[in-house]
């Protein structure tokens, strides 16, 4: 495998509780716990900054997908959830639900669109049989 992109951040302080930057300055921001995990909730946190870089690199495959299908994808959006929920074995696991809008496509084109995204999008093999994601379509033109 040859390298395409490498991304680099740096966490200090007390990791969910810290400061998180990245060496280009892009970056720079305050980390910090949940409210509803009892923190203060006076910064982000792993999980938003994860669903954003989910619901991106998603939305990337998806265009790319519809370049080659021809496929309308017009104000399209991806919208993800990335939750924490406790695992059978009692740890802690993530379980993600990306929201896909296709306004310009039929319901099944709009899955089947949504589905090939899937099996090219970067963060969908890297999670794929790690971690439930589940895909639901909305707003479509049917």
């Amino acid at each position: 495998m040859s390298i395409i992109y490498t991304a680099e951040a740096l966490v200090s302080g007390n990791g969910r509780d810290g400061a998180g930057r990245t060496p280009d300055g892009r970056l720079d921001l305050a980390l910090a716990i949940p409210t509803e995990m009892g923190g203060s909730g006076n910064g982000t946190n792993p999980e938003q900054l994860f669903a954003i870089g989910y619901a991106a690199c998603y939305h990337s495959a998806l265009r790319m997908i519809a370049r080659q299908t021809d496929a309308d994808v017009t104000d399209s959006a991806v919208g993800a959830r990335v939750s924490l929920v406790q695992t059978a074995a009692g740890g802690v696991g993530l379980d993600v639900t990306l929201e896909v809008t296709l306004p310009h496509l039929s319901e099944s084109q709009a899955k089947e669109l949504a589905d090939q995204a899937h099996q090219v999008c970067p963060y969908s093999n890297a999670t794929r049989g790690n971690i439930n994601v589940a895909i639901l379509v909305s707003d479509t033109a049917d």
